[in-house]
């Protein structure tokens, strides 16, 4: 039942901030506001991002199969790497067109733009109260992005009252550099962390040094041949371990060792493999690189 609900808000956070981005990009267009325009690049990365978390979250929790063995978590980071190149993209297109404004500032609907910020602050207002009363973590993070639009509402709001009392249309295109460099501050962080799950990098806040001495460090390990660190979805933390033992008849007790030393810096899956020695390790490299090279042939 909570699920249920959970999904209609998710649904409902998507067609509000999708209406709001289409009536935005209109409005901004017929009252001439540049910050109006900035801001539904905001609202449509938001509204693409709700829709695309939404239904590729159902494709990542299904269970492995014979496509893809590794199971579908990766689907739900697509979402955030599509969301973060449109909202880039958006903010970098608005960011060209405004720099020349500055110098040549245009009149603007302040009338039109106080309304429609009125009627957009209400809505947003009545949304985050409706998506905050749920307790899942995607709902939390939905009425975040209400009342963070909310405040970027306040401003717009701010700047039409200042402009029915004075000339000073630099406003406009000087609030819309500073929605869109908002926007790229928080779009190409979570784009390079997203990206660097792809590429499978070690994840974040792991001193891969520390982990290897700690290794190192464990009774009856000999040395650490292969190490591999990286995580499917940012939250499964995944590893690979190669070791010698200096005794093979203490192999279970070493390897329960590195496995309890492993949970505790934050892994779920763990393999460990044992090498005889160095030697029996590097064939083995050998002729797994062996094999990527007659594959790329083959190609």
């Amino acid at each position: 039942m909570r699920n249920m609900k959970a999904k209609y808000a998710v649904w409902v956070a998507f067609f509000l901030n999708l209406t709001y981005a289409i009536v935005e990009f209109i409005a901004g267009g017929v009252f001439g506001s540049s910050a109006v325009l900035a801001d539904s690049v905001h609202d449509l990365g938001d509204a693409i991002a709700i829709g695309i978390s939404a239904f590729l979250e159902t494709i990542s929790n299904r269970e492995e199969d014979n496509q893809y063995t590794l199971g579908y978590k990766r689907f739900s980071l697509l979402g955030a790497l599509v969301t973060a190149v449109i909202l880039v993209t958006g903010s970098v297109l608005v960011i060209l067109e405004n720099v020349t404004k500055i110098f040549h500032p245009q009149p603007v609907n302040d009338e039109g733009i106080l309304w429609l910020g009125m009627i957009a602050i209400t809505i947003n207002v009545l949304a985050s109260l409706v998506v905050g009363k749920g307790k899942t973590k995607n709902e939390s993070i939905l009425s975040l992005h209400f009342l963070e639009d909310t405040l970027g509402w306040l401003a717009v709001i701010l700047m039409s009252i200042v402009l029915r009392f004075t000339d000073w249309y630099i406003l406009d295109p000087l609030l819309s550099l500073v929605i869109s460099f908002f926007i790229l501050s928080k779009a190409l962080p979570r784009f390079w962390s997203t990206l660097k799950i792809f590429l499978d990098a070690v994840p974040e806040g792991l001193d891969i040094k520390q982990v290897k001495s700690g290794l190192e460090q464990l009774d009856n390990v000999a040395s650490l041949n292969q190490l591999n660190l990286w995580t499917m979805d940012g939250l499964e933390k995944n590893a690979i371990v190669h070791v010698c033992m200096k005794e093979m008849g203490n192999m279970e007790a070493c390897k329960e060792s590195i496995r309890i030393f492993l949970k505790d810096c934050g892994f779920q899956n763990i393999t460990i493999e044992v090498d005889a020695d160095l030697e029996t390790h590097r064939e083995h490299k050998r002729q797994v690189c062996d094999l990527e090279r007659n594959h790329e042939h083959h190609h």
